[in-house]
């Protein structure tokens, strides 16, 4: 992809939310990019930023060792905003001084700002910051003023206008910061003076251009899931190369409930899209060689590498094929730890899960560059389906990773029946929620008491409570139960379901107790194998969405 004019460059310093940090500077129209703190600073002035940002890290900037940057990075006259440990380094290499706090600092924290600062035009005088760090800044670097401070943290923000050199002791990218994008807007497109010229129908037309030239004649090998990332990817390919394209469905027997078939329904021949469709049926191969297996990355590697050999083996019956073609996407690249510096999370069978040997010419990924909301919005500019568009999000080991322990054929219909009526109930609920919010006038809507509710950009399609991603996982906790007088043994669900903008971060959503129950109740009623049923209600961070 040719790089838009106007850039931002994320330096990690081994921080879990570099990526985030990069997503919300799109946000602003603004393209980014992510370094190593390692990469010379020659190569980064090289491609004309018009601003830096220093992530945050794991460690302290004082220790011998420690991740760091040439000071000659400040005086470059580009903008530059430090986020936690880049807040810090910034003032320590500077001249400042950094120390470990007698008091950590951790969760959402009042903050109190100077809204006279550039970078804090138009935040609330009083605003709530999400906290991480145990050491602070104890004395300011020459030219430097205090422009935040919360009741245990002195310098929670510090500038030196300047020089263009802004530094936040608390994370803006979470969403556990409400004002947060704001200042990441008034960085980049105020300080740094981007005008945002990074748009998704632009990412598109470009891509289509460089994956012609990439691939030229070749035959290119796609798997496709028929969630939203292999779709999206699909049309893109398609676009760029036509009947150059083949499409392997694999039913690993990791799907939810007729899935399989819903699939071939969309894709096969009898469906809207025009592609060379394959579904190869390999269930039984899948359920032997994860027989035993237990520890889920293990899992993930087994399910990964699988996938590669059913391409191989489908590649050698279709003839030649130059490229592999996968729907990686950002999530997938920072989680399985090659973003830059940050640890292993887990594993993905688009990234980290790939064998050292592949029988194709080379891996094809022509998302990996976008968010999960990036990638839908190139799928409506491909002019996909809105449904399609917005299917639920599904992982490529499938229910691999949402049964805990070792995955079997009675496992998974187990949490395939459960996932059903799990979806069924939450689909039933928000139709009804629909039908008791009727449209009034644009900008309101009225609820079932009559009274008026604002609504914006069709708020008023949704229930407030419907989740981003929901799921049913089978732990792998199996408890005693009583049912019809009788003693039971059996497994307990989890039922997950998040609200979320970018998947990485996450809120567990406030789904109705009533409805809860009625899929509690359907749950052990209807699925034999079931007694207890759980809810997640654990955040991201510092939980992740899927169990496993």
């Amino acid at each position: 992809m040719n790089r838009p004019k106007e850039l931002i460059l994320v330096i990690d310093f081994g921080g879990q939310y570099n990526q985030l940090v990069a997503r919300r500077v799109r946000e602003c129209n603004v393209y980014c990019e992510i370094y190593s703190y390692r990469t010379p600073l020659e190569k980064l002035l090289a491609m004309k930023p018009a601003g830096f940002i220093l992530t945050g890290g794991p460690a302290s900037c004082y220790e011998e060792g420690a991740a760091t940057c040439a000071p000659a990075l400040f005086e470059s006259g580009v903008p530059v905003l430090g986020l936690c440990y880049g807040a810090q380094l910034m003032s320590y290499v500077l001249g400042g001084n950094v120390e470990r706090a007698s008091m950590r600092e951790y969760g959402k924290t009042e903050v109190e700002i100077d809204t006279t600062s550039a970078l804090f035009a138009g935040v609330s005088p009083k605003t709530t910051c999400w906290m991480s760090h145990f050491d602070y800044i104890s004395r300011l670097a020459p030219g430097f003023r205090a422009t935040a401070h919360t009741a245990n943290c002195p310098v929670a923000a510090a500038e030196d206008a300047a020089r263009g050199l802004y530094a936040i002791q608390f994370h803006p990218e979470v969403l556990h910061t409400p004002e947060g994008s704001k200042m990441l807007y008034n960085f980049v497109r105020g300080i740094c003076g981007c005008s945002g010229d990074w748009k998704m129908d632009t990412f598109v037309q470009d891509s289509i251009k460089a994956l012609r030239e990439k691939i030229g004649d070749g035959r290119v090998l796609l798997a496709l899931s028929g969630g939203v990332d292999s779709s999206v990817a699909a049309a893109l390919l398609s676009k760029a190369v036509g009947n150059q394209l083949t499409c392997v469905f694999v039913d690993h027997g990791l799907l939810r409930k007729n899935e399989g078939d819903e699939v071939e329904a969309v894709f096969g021949p009898s469906g809207n899209f025009k592609l060379n469709f394959v579904r190869v049926n390999a269930q039984e191969r899948y359920y032997a060689k994860l027989a035993g297996v237990e520890e889920p990355e293990h899992k993930r590697k087994i399910i990964g590498e699988e996938f590669i050999r059913v391409f191989e083996e489908e590649a050698k019956k279709i003839g030649a094929v130059d490229f592999l073609a996968q729907g990686t996407i950002y999530p997938d690249v920072v989680e399985s730890g090659l973003g830059g510096e940050s640890a292993v999370i887990k594993s993905h069978h688009n990234v980290g899960g790939l064998p050292d040997f592949v029988d194709f010419k080379e891996i094809v990924e022509p998302l990996r560059n976008l968010f999960k909301d990036e990638v839908r919005k190139a799928g409506l500019a491909l002019g996909l389906s809105r449904d399609l568009v917005f299917r639920q999000p599904f992982p490529g080991p499938g229910l691999g990773v949402r049964i805990v322990g070792e995955v079997t054929a009675e496992k998974v219909r187990i949490v395939q029946d459960a996932d059903a009526i799990y979806r069924e109930e939450i689909a039933k609920a928000a139709e009804a929620w629909r039908k008791n919010h009727v449209s009034c006038v644009e900008g309101t809507i009225i609820n079932e008491n009559g009274e008026k509710e604002c609504h914006r950009n069709g708020e008023n399609e949704n229930p407030p409570w419907m989740p981003d991603q929901y799921f049913a996982a089978l732990t792998n906790v199996r408890s005693v139960g009583v049912m019809g007088d009788e003693r039971t043994y059996d497994y307990a669900v989890c039922l997950r379901a998040v609200k979320t903008i970018d998947f990485m971060t996450a809120e567990a959503a406030q789904i109705p107790f009533e409805v809860l129950q009625t899929v509690m109740s359907r749950i052990i009623n209807e699925v034999r194998g079931i007694n207890r049923v759980f809810y997640d209600l654990t955040s991201k961070p510092p939980g992740t969405i899927e169990l496993e």
